[in-house]
């Protein structure tokens, strides 16, 4: 079988915890949690390059392009996770973003023996690549092969690329337009990328797509505007933004919902602004579905 040397801040071993195995459990938790309390902060060292690619991905979705994770092992479950909680949250259209994990839907409980190796596995997922479309690799190392040839077929087809790891000095960075690199250093378990490169990960694309549904007008402040009441407690947090963001009782919030087909966005604002449902939804399809812009329109025609 083929090994291979990988040289990465998360491969090298971290001399504060040398001995863990001789500490007692709470001494290891405060040890992995004074590791933790590193990850905010080196995130945050590239807020910048992320928030550019944020603009750059508004922009391409809505022309219609879509965001394309790939990865694998724990940056590939993490993408996953994402992914999946967009459309109950902010009721993102089926496809705007699509989690591809080496392996595949096996290899999200299970280890799959060799499928990060796979270059022309990375390049297959590529069939489902538009130009206009957002690609971004995971790789805590920065070398992954799943994720290389994913890139590379990316960059072919014109999309816009980008790299989140955990490895400044990442193999893969010439391939992509983006590179994110929070430099979380060595793991506290010498190469367990589930710790801090893991936490980093999720952090990053939790600010990622959160940031991109903000700009796309799915909340109305810090309210879920957009949430898809598909339980109990779902239907009562659409009648309880309608109640906090208008000021109106239940009964009148009920009724709103009614009348635009139980549709919280539509109803907030009809609710708002005074108008019926059907020129609500004229309003929001005008402005790319943003509450702000629209009443920002009817303000400036008052």
């Amino acid at each position: 079988m083929t090994e291979v040397h990988v040289t990465a801040p998360t491969e090298e071993r971290n001399a504060a915890s040398e001995r863990i195995d001789r500490l007692a459990s709470l001494e290891v938790l405060q040890l992995l949690n004074g590791a933790d309390a590193a990850v905010a902060p080196a995130v945050a060292a590239v807020l910048p390059e992320l928030a550019l690619l944020v603009e750059e991905t508004v922009d391409r979705l809505r022309l219609g392009g879509s965001v394309h994770y790939v990865g694998a092992g724990t940056s590939g479950r993490l993408a996953v996770l994402d992914a999946a909680e967009l459309r109950p949250t902010f009721n993102a259209p089926k496809g705007m973003f699509v989690a591809h994990h080496a392996g595949g839907r096996a290899a999200l409980t299970d280890a799959v023996e060799d499928v990060e190796d796979d270059v022309d596995a990375g390049r297959a997922e590529a069939r489902d690549f538009e130009p206009g479309d957002v690609v971004i690799g995971l790789a805590a190392s920065g070398r992954t092969p799943f994720v290389r040839g994913a890139l590379e077929a990316a960059r072919e087809r014109g999309c816009l690329t980008a790299l989140v790891t955990a490895n400044p000095g990442a193999e893969l960075a010439s391939l992509v337009d983006h590179l994110i690199a929070p430099d979380t250093g060595p793991e506290v378990v010498t190469g367990s990328t589930r710790l801090k490169a893991g936490t980093a990960q999720k952090l990053v694309l939790n600010g990622f797509s959160t940031t991109v549904m903000i700009r796309l007008g799915h909340t109305w402040g810090n309210l879920m505007v957009d949430v898809v009441a598909s339980n109990a407690k779902l239907r009562g947090r659409v009648v309880r933004i309608l109640c906090e963001a208008t000021g109106v009782d239940e009964v009148t919030a009920h009724a709103a919902l009614e009348d635009a087909g139980g549709e919280l966005k539509p109803a907030l604002l009809a609710l708002l602004a005074g108008i019926g449902a059907v020129e609500s939804r004229i309003l929001l399809t005008e402005h790319h579905g943003s509450i702000a812009e629209a009443l920002g329109s009817l303000s400036a025609t008052a």
